[in-house]
């Protein structure tokens, strides 16, 4: 069941007036299908793969009997990337079509906004890709009333943590790079990112040069990429997920000859490549898998079926809302109830071994209540290079024996002298 839709303004006046009181309204009983809502742009691939992998993993869970007995039923909201409609479709979800919890959105901002909604409505919630670290914090300074909001992707601090232990391995220790420029977009999600690139990569053996944030409405990089250029680091640690194709493109048409790493959430999906013409080549950045990595028995089936019913192979988040879509049926099915409290303390004891890694959350005393874990033990997050055209596991090694290829305008600057 879609909604395309947002409602005229001031949707539920009576409602409106309600929730400005804190009140909770009564959810709507019987034994029927358990209403699960999801809340992604539908005109984006990484949003449209939210909603995809939610359905397949409801399709999965009642191919096996359900929740005690009963179907999941996926109620799929268009939120355009906007705040505003994202709370009118979590209202609607929450009041009008009783869903039992909600999986929404990619982008830190939107889930921010929704947060206060789940604190209010007692909505177990989950973001499948969003990583602002203050979604976790806010759980952690004020449990009592933000518990019903967790994180199914990796906090912007743990993935900076990521981008440090790959870059020592790959860039350090692989080809002796001793410095770095931070670039990253101004956004919510990147500023603890920074931070922990700061931090962290000169402790991996980069030199941080300098951090530059730009606008996430830029279109010419050609300046920041002549600043970048005069500082010669060995190579640009970014940061972005809004922007993606105008700085790679530009990156590989000025021949800047220093490697593009970090994170660039664009470049995780799998059309990236004819988006930006092949300009894409030798581009690295942290991912969830790439096509025909098995990190756990469970990610090649689920993208095998991906690809069987969706024609294609999903963006990350298809695997990140698949097993959150699984985590709160397994928190469901062991509570043996849909009341909100009981979905809560069964989701902070989940345990499960999911598509990217064994699925968890931090505790109540970690700063990330609620936040996905990250570690060998845990999401061990991937790091990818696109080479002719396709998308190569790079990192860690124990999973991916690929070496790093470059174009030849950064070869010639890089590796001539290694």
């Amino acid at each position: 069941m879609r909604h395309r839709w947002m409602t005229r303004a001031g949707v539920g006046a009576a409602l409106g007036l309600a929730l400005a009181f804190g009140a909770a309204p009564a959810r709507a009983a019987g034994k029927g299908p358990i209403k699960i809502g999801v809340i992604a742009e539908e005109s984006a691939i990484v949003g449209q793969s939210i909603s995809q992998g939610a359905q397949l993993a409801a399709a999965d869970i009642n191919a096996h009997g359900g929740v005690n007995g009963r179907k999941l039923q996926i109620i799929v909201y268009d939120d355009h990337s906007s705040a505003a409609d994202a709370v009118r479709a979590f209202q609607r979800a929450a009041e009008q079509d009783h869903v039992k919890a909600v999986v929404t959105t990619f982008i830190s901002e939107v889930a921010l906004a929704i947060e206060p909604w789940a604190a209010r409505l007692h909505m177990p919630t989950i973001t499948p890709a969003a990583a602002s670290d203050l979604i976790s914090k806010q759980v952690h300074d004020n449990y009592a009333r933000f518990k019903y909001m967790f994180e199914g992707w990796l906090a912007a601090p743990d993935l900076a943590r990521a981008v440090c232990d790959s870059s020592h391995d790959l860039f350090v220790k692989e080809l002796h790079m001793k410095s770095a420029v931070i670039m990253s977009e101004d956004a919510d999600w990147t500023k603890p990112l920074d931070a922990g690139y700061k931090s962290c990569l000169p402790k991996a053996g980069l030199k941080v040069l300098d951090e530059i944030r730009f606008n996430p409405d830029t279109t010419d990089f050609t300046p920041i990429f002549n600043k970048i250029e005069a500082l010669h680091p060995d190579v640009i640690e970014t940061g972005i997920a809004h922007v993606g194709v105008q700085p790679t493109v530009q990156w590989h048409d000025q021949q800047v000859p220093i490697v593009l790493g970090g994170i660039s959430a664009q470049a995780t999906n799998p059309t990236f490549w004819k988006d930006t013409n092949g300009a894409a080549n030798g581009v690295v950045t942290q991912t969830g898998t790439v096509a025909g990595l098995a990190i756990t028995p469970r990610t090649l089936p689920v993208a095998a079926e991906f690809v069987k019913k969706y024609g294609r192979f999903p963006a990350f988040t298809g695997f990140t809302a698949y097993d959150a879509v699984q985590a709160l049926a397994g928190a469901m099915r062991r509570a043996h109830s849909t009341k909100p409290d009981a979905i809560v303390a069964q989701m902070e004891k989940t345990n499960m071994v999911g598509t990217l890694g064994r699925y968890g959350f931090y505790g109540r005393k970690s700063p990330y209540t609620h936040a996905l874990r990250y570690g060998t033990d845990w999401v061990p997050s991937v790091f990818m290079q696109w080479q002719n055209g396709k998308q190569v596991c790079i990192w860690p090694a124990k999973l991916c024996p690929n070496k790093m290829e470059f174009p030849a305008f950064v070869k010639s600057v890089h590796m001539a002298a290694k």
